[in-house]
C-alpha cells in the first residue's frame, strides 16, 4: 500500500492507496510546531484506528506547502514508519513540461493537480483546487503547464470579511435560499457563495477565450469544489481523489529511479 500526503496551509491530507483504489483518506492540521514523535504517531494512530497494519504500507509520497513542517514530518515518517518518504520537488519525474518564466515557482499542489488532471481528461483541461488559496490552472493538450490563476480561498474571504469588519459575525459557508437576503447571514452567505462562482465562471471563460485550445474540460477538487460544482454548469468534472491520483501516478514514475 502508498500512503500518500498532500501537506497544505491548513491541513494536512493522506491517502491510503492499493493501486489506484483510495482504501480511506484522513485529515490532521498542519500543525508548524509539531514534533516529529506527534506526527509520526498521530499518522500511526490514524491508521491503526481505521484498522490498517502500517507494516502493510510500503512507501510514502509527499507533496508540501509548507516547507517548515517537512523535516518534522519526514522524520516522524521515519521513526514511525521505518520508511523514507518520497518529496515532490525539484527533480521529480512527473510527465508534466512547466512553460512558465520560472518553474522553480510552481508549488507541487499544483504539479501534482496538473497531473492527475491530466491523466483523467487526456485533453486540454482547466483545474480547479479549492483549498486556502484557490487555484485555476490551464493544462495544454499534450500535457504541459501552461498557465496559472491563483486567488483567495473560499474559506480566507469568509474569514477576512468576519475579521476585518467589527459587527459581522462568523458564519458557515453554503448556499443560501435566495440571493435576495434578508438578514446578515444569509446576505453573507450570499455573498460569498455567489461571488466565488461568479468569479470561477468568469475566470474559466477568459481563459479559454485567451488559451486558444479545443474542447478543454474543467475539472475541480478540494474542500469546497463539490459545493461549488454543484451549482455551476461550467465545471464538467468533481474529482475528491484527484490529489491524491496525482501522487500515486507521479510515484509510479519514480519509485525505480
Amino acid at each position: 500500500m502508498l500512503l500518500a500526503m498532500d501537506v497544505g496551509n491548513t491541513n494536512i491530507t493522506m491517502g491510503l492507496l492499493d493501486g489506484e483504489k483510495v482504501l480511506a483518506t484522513f485529515r490532521m492540521t498542519t500543525g508548524q510546531s509539531r514534533t516529529s514523535d506527534e506526527f509520526g504517531s498521530s499518522i500511526v494512530l490514524m491508521l491503526e484506528r481505521k484498522g490498517y497494519d502500517i507494516k502493510q504500507i510500503e512507501d510514502v509520497i509527499i507533496s508540501s506547502v509548507v516547507p517548515n513542517v517537512m523535516y518534522s514530518l519526514t522524520s516522524g515518517i521515519i521513526k514511525y514508519l521505518d520508511l523514507e518518504p518520497m518529496v515532490v520537488g525539484i527533480g521529480t519525474k512527473t510527465g508534466i513540461q512547466i512553460k512558465r518564466t520560472d518553474p522553480k515557482e510552481l508549488g507541487p499542489d499544483r504539479i501534482v493537480d496538473a497531473v492527475g488532471a491530466y491523466a483523467k481528461c487526456k485533453s486540454a483541461c482547466i483545474v480547479l483546487d479549492f483549498g486556502t488559496a484557490t487555484t485555476c490552472d490551464l493544462i495544454g493538450p499534450e500535457g504541459s503547464f501552461e498557465a496559472g490563476v491563483t486567488m483567495p480561498g473560499i474559506e480566507l474571504s469568509a474569514r477576512a470579511l468576519t475579521e476585518g469588519t467589527a459587527r459581522l459575525p462568523d458564519f458557515f459557508i453554503k448556499k443560501p435560499e435566495s440571493i435576495l437576503a434578508t438578514d446578515t447571514i444569509s446576505s453573507m452567505q450570499a455573498g460569498v457563495f455567489y461571488g466565488a462562482i461568479g468569479q470561477i465562471e468568469h475566470i474559466i471563460t477568459k481563459m479559454k477565450d485567451e488559451c486558444e485550445f479545443d474542447d478543454v474540460k474543467v475539472i475541480a477538487t478540494g474542500g469546497l469544489g463539490r459545493l461549488i460544482s454543484e451549482n455551476t454548469n461550467m465545471i464538467d468534472i468533481y474529482d475528491s481523489e484527484l490529489t491524491l491520483q496525482g501522487m500515486r501516478i507521479i510515484y509510479e514514475k519514480n519509485r525505480n529511479v
